[in-house]
């Protein structure tokens, strides 16, 4: 393929899946399994939809478009929207929510357990400060990015995890319970839903980028032999994540009969590690979150200057664009974990579907043609459903519209609302032609 060989493209396949792989995606399959129970393996079946499939497809979509996405999204909808969301997502998957996360997600888990309480607010800052040095280290030569992630963080971060995992399935914590909650009736649908909180499909569109400016750094300028390698290394990182995904999942199953239900998916990692490995599990917790979060971080860092740098046409440069994202994100982290998850799920809830529509869509893209309304109409309206949905999230209810359309549109009392909506709309978008004067019919037209 092009310039690059089997080891290159390998490496880019890790970079991808320790990018894709942060705190969080540790810490919500053992807590799917812990409450999912006997109905484990149908949630973790709904959980890598979202969680692997929907990344894969993102990354499909943009190797189907040589790299180039942002271009792409702006020919099939209005550019004033694609640039809005584009906006919020770069600054959901970086410095507003997601990277702060990975730094307070880490010291939480990692190093908290080591401190005490009055210790705990010069400990976080220490860390958060250390932390972030880092990411702005690796973030600010991303020529590199390959080299150091996918060579060197991520076989550290994967034979941490074979440790874990290996003694998981050899002596399991205890017995499978029965499932609890919404995983009791529609484990499947909860399972999606669990998937949102990853982020993956967000950060999908960003690490596409970063992957396709590091293919062509390497060499291979074709946009087919872009797309190809792009797919390939994808493949690599999903097939990665599936497994790592399946046996935290199963390690969650096993530890309700021994540990009953932890407050959260980190405790519950920590616990079992503790009893796997004792004093020194917490050791081990603490290096697999950190190289979890720290190439994470770096990651979206990169993407996300990366993307401002061009929105602003290098008026701030990329360097100083690093700085100023790890920085934000470096006092975003020591607002509190859980201040950061409470803030950003009404905006994951509210962008999640519109992206699924246009990553969806755009895989059909060479039967869709020219009729860009297709994409407008679908994604008008799942944006309606989403921002409903996201106010609700936020505690801003209508309860006539929240009635109405509960009793009305099929699956919107399960959070998917959105799902016949957006498919009538974009069959109903294929038979109406756009408009010669739209700016969607212009830059196609031009295209």
């Amino acid at each position: 393929m092009a310039q690059m060989n089997k080891g290159d493209i390998l490496a880019i396949g890790l970079m991808m899946f320790s990018i894709f792989f942060g705190a969080g995606n540790l810490i919500f399959p053992p807590a799917l399994g812990q409450a999912a129970g006997d109905h484990t393996l149908t949630a973790m079946l709904g959980f890598i939809v979202t969680g692997v499939g929907l990344p894969l497809a993102g990354i499909t979509a943009i190797a189907m478009q040589g790299g180039k996405y942002v271009e792409f999204m702006n020919r099939r909808t209005y550019p004033w929207l694609a640039t809005t969301l584009l906006v919020i997502l770069y600054l959901a998957i970086g410095p507003v929510f997601a990277v702060p996360r990975t730094g307070a997600v880490s010291f939480e888990i990692g190093i908290r357990p080591f401190l005490s309480e009055q210790s705990f607010a010069v400990g976080q800052f220490a860390y958060t400060a250390v932390f972030f040095l880092l990411t702005a280290y690796l973030a600010m030569n991303p020529s590199k990015l390959m080299d150091r992630v996918g060579k060197l963080l991520t076989p550290a971060l994967l034979l941490f995890l074979a440790i874990l995992f290996f003694q998981s399935f050899t002596t399991p914590l205890g017995d499978i319970l029965a499932a609890t909650g919404k995983y009791i009736e529609t484990p499947f649908v909860q399972g999606f839903q669990d998937g949102y909180q990853t982020m993956d499909l967000l950060a999908s569109l960003s690490i596409g980028a970063i992957v396709a400016q590091a293919i062509r750094m390497k060499g291979a300028q074709d946009d087919a032999a872009v797309s190809r390698i792009c797919l390939v290394s994808g493949l690599i990182a999903v097939l990665l994540m599936a497994i790592v995904y399946g046996s935290l999942a199963y390690l969650g199953a096993t530890s309700a009969s021994v540990l009953g239900h932890s407050a959260n998916g980190g405790q519950l990692l920590a616990q079992a590690v503790d009893i796997f490995f004792g004093p020194a599990g917490n050791l081990l917790v603490a290096v697999i979150i950190a190289l979890a979060c720290l190439t994470t971080s770096c990651g979206m860092i990169t993407g996300s200057s990366w993307y401002f740098n061009k929105v602003l046409k290098n008026r701030i440069s990329y360097e100083r664009l690093v700085v100023y994202c790890t920085f934000f994100s470096f006092v975003a982290s020591n607002i509190g974990l859980t201040q950061i998850i409470a803030l950003s799920l009404p905006f994951l809830v509210g962008i999640y579907p519109v992206i699924i529509v246009f990553v969806v869509l755009s895989l059909f893209d060479r039967w869709i043609g020219k009729r860009s309304n297709v994409y407008r109409f679908s994604i008008g309206v799942t944006l309606v459903f989403a921002v409903l949905a996201g106010l609700e999230t936020a505690g801003v209810v209508i309860p006539s519209v929240q009635a109405f359309l509960a009793a009305h549109v099929p699956l919107y009392a399960m959070g998917m609302g959105w799902l016949l909506p957006a498919l009538l709309a974009a069959l109903l978008g294929y038979f109406v032609p756009a408009g010669a004067d739209s700016p969607a019919g212009l830059s196609l037209r031009e295209r």
